[in-house]
């Protein structure tokens, strides 16, 4: 570049080297696209550079999954990129997933030129009315004098406060359109500036609970992983301090080890009796990042009727919306935990003997053994998948991705998760198809470390395509499915509530995936033998290149523990209670609508 931009930052370009240039500022290394008629600028650019490397997905709800994937394993944004009409339309999907599970998403969308705008021109719609609901933020460019600041603030807008999607949308006239280029530092700056230091007196408030606490519990939530690495160190160590037993929900898995002794497992519908029962009996619960959701809470006007509540989240909206707390704390996880542990260290620390009939009372409740399976010689049972894959994975660095369902709460429940960032899954929309990917761009962005997808066969089918950008990109995702020859999660909610009227859940004329992963040109293995499970996963980790592990497992097994819709969690059943009849006298009229 010219001199007049290294003393400035600032010089004329096209929009379409702005978009190149944006990325390249904001340490953009990948980019996950497909290309079309009103984003031919930009990708004549990417092609002129090596900076930014693309990578072309199939379809553009798999650019979304694969950007998220690729975000949650980093903590660094992922950014997509798509062309006007139903490209952005078929971005829709992730962008609502990313909202709902705070995933920070730049998506790029073309845009027909600015002067037919509105006309029902070809490939045009209304992309920014369209987004609207679904992401933090979105913008129609309409000055290219505009386009770096606006592209700068994306970023900053996705990233900071509670992270989420973005939409930029460019018209093709902007593209082409020369003006002047701003760097980041000399940007103006967004009005966007979210709280991120909590209020003192609400935290010294919160550690006064606590200290007093005799029956008390960490409720955590994906926004420790979001708040990133050092957050996840405290909430450790406010555990190791407090003695405090610890649940999270599905998308806080990791941020404390399941090896921790004081680990309960996952609560909620699908969760652990002792974390459930603990949640439903303490005197207070400490909410860290999470947004008491349905999943979570069960009967609202029901759940922890006797507890103190305390609630940091750094998002305002999320403080008081399902569940009225005690204590509100609204910072970033990180800041708010470095306070806590600070303060707590400071007093008096209470007797940890004051908690030994809390835990007395959680051993007996542990002693159930609430996720405890029939094993079985002659046919796979999926926990049992679930459990010799994470033994077999365990010592490498391994990423999971899930599809959505059974699938997904088996492996919630069995895969022990040690570390942050290393647990993809679409928690809050529930998106069938993630998994897959997802799976693609944590591929992309840890090329030498395993990624499995932990899939379901009536799932991994709705972005199977994506394959065959795993193939291109030498992305060697294992793609484990475990095959019951059902959309295993909707049969168990028919068989249970809807007088086992099985209509239309099971995956009948299922592909031969062993002879699909090798059309694609992967890697196929069928296994339906426990005896030969270990041989089959060695064998899948151990291949360098994209495989599809058909395990066929136990068509009609249940997911338990579980929470009936519309009941509390003091009222879960547990496998040796889960027959039929039981489930169907435990699920009242309210419960039916609530499912």
């Amino acid at each position: 570049m010219g001199d007049g931009y290294q003393e400035t930052g600032r010089r004329e370009m096209t929009g379409a080297e702005m978009v190149v240039q944006a990325l390249k500022d904001n340490g953009v290394e990948h980019l996950f696209g497909y290309p079309g008629g009103a984003v031919l600028p930009i990708y004549d650019e990417i092609f002129q550079q090596e900076d930014v490397r693309h990578i072309l997905v199939r379809h553009e709800q798999g650019a979304g999954h694969a950007a998220e994937g690729y975000a949650r394993s980093t903590g660094k944004a992922g950014v997509m990129l798509v062309t006007s009409g139903p490209g952005a339309t078929n971005a829709v999907t992730a962008l609502q997933d990313a909202l709902m599970d705070s995933i920070p998403l730049v998506c790029l969308t073309g845009q027909v030129p600015t002067t037919l705008i509105g006309s029902d021109a070809f490939q045009e719609c209304d992309t920014v009315g369209i987004t609207r609901p679904c992401t933090k933020h979105n913008w129609l460019v309409k000055d290219v004098d505009k386009l770096a600041g606006i592209l700068h603030e994306a970023f900053h807008v996705a990233t900071t406060g509670r992270p989420g999607p973005v939409v930029v949308d460019i018209p093709k006239d902007i593209q082409f359109a020369k003006g002047t280029y701003t760097p980041p530092q000399t940007a103006p700056r967004t009005s966007y500036n979210p709280r991120v230091q909590g209020d003192m007196e609400a935290i010294k408030a919160a550690v006064a609970l606590m200290v007093q606490a005799k029956k008390p519990i960490i409720y955590s939530g994906g926004g420790v992983v979001n708040s990133g690495t050092e957050a996840c160190h405290l909430l450790r160590e406010l555990v190791e301090l407090t003695d405090f037993p610890i649940t999270s929900t599905l998308m806080g898995l990791g941020a404390y080890p399941a090896s921790g002794k004081n680990w309960m497992g996952m609560l909620g519908m699908h969760g652990t009796f002792e974390a459930n029962m603990a949640m439903h009996d303490c005197d207070v619960m400490v909410c860290i990042g999470a947004r008491f959701d349905d999943r979570i809470t069960g009967r609202l006007d029901a759940f922890s009727p006797h507890s103190r509540k305390i609630h940091i989240d750094i998002d305002p909206s999320s403080i008081n919306k399902n569940v009225r707390v005690d204590v509100p704390i609204i910072g970033d996880v990180g800041r708010v935990l470095e306070d806590m542990v600070r303060l707590w260290r400071a007093a008096a620390a209470p007797d940890r003997r004051a908690l030994r009939p809390w835990w007395d009372q959680i051993g007996q409740w542990k002693a159930r053994d609430s996720l405890a399976f029939m094993a079985n010689d002659d046919v796979i049972m999926p926990q049992y998948a679930i459990q010799r894959l994470y033994e077999l994975t365990r010592d490498r660095d391994t990423y999971i991705t899930t599809e959505v369902g059974q699938h997904q709460m088996w492996a919630a429940q069995h895969f022990g998760f040690e570390k942050p960032n290393h647990w993809m899954t679409s928690g809050g929309l529930g998106t069938m198809g993630y998994g897959l990917p997802a799976a693609l761009g944590v591929q992309i962005a840890h090329p030498e470390s395993l990624v499995v997808d932990i899939a379901g066969d009536a799932s991994v089918l709705m972005t199977m395509q994506e394959m065959s950008a795993a193939v291109q990109h030498n992305a060697p995702i294992k793609i484990f499915i475990l095959n019951n020859q059902y959309m295993g999660m909707v049969r168990q909610w028919q068989q249970l509530l809807h007088g086992n009227r099985l209509s239309h859940s099971y995956t009948e004329a299922l592909p031969d995936f062993v002879k699909l992963a090798e059309a694609y040109g992967g890697h196929g293995i069928r296994c339906d033998k426990p005896g030969n499970l270990d041989d089959a996963i060695r064998e899948m980790i151990e291949v360098d290149k994209p495989v599809i592990f058909d395990c066929r497992v136990a068509n009609l097994a249940n997911c338990f523990p579980m929470i009936p819709s519309g009941k509390a969690h003091n009222e879960m059943l547990l496998p040796d209670e889960a027959s039929d009849e039981a489930v169907a006298n435990a699920i009242d009229a309210k419960g039916r609508e609530l499912v």
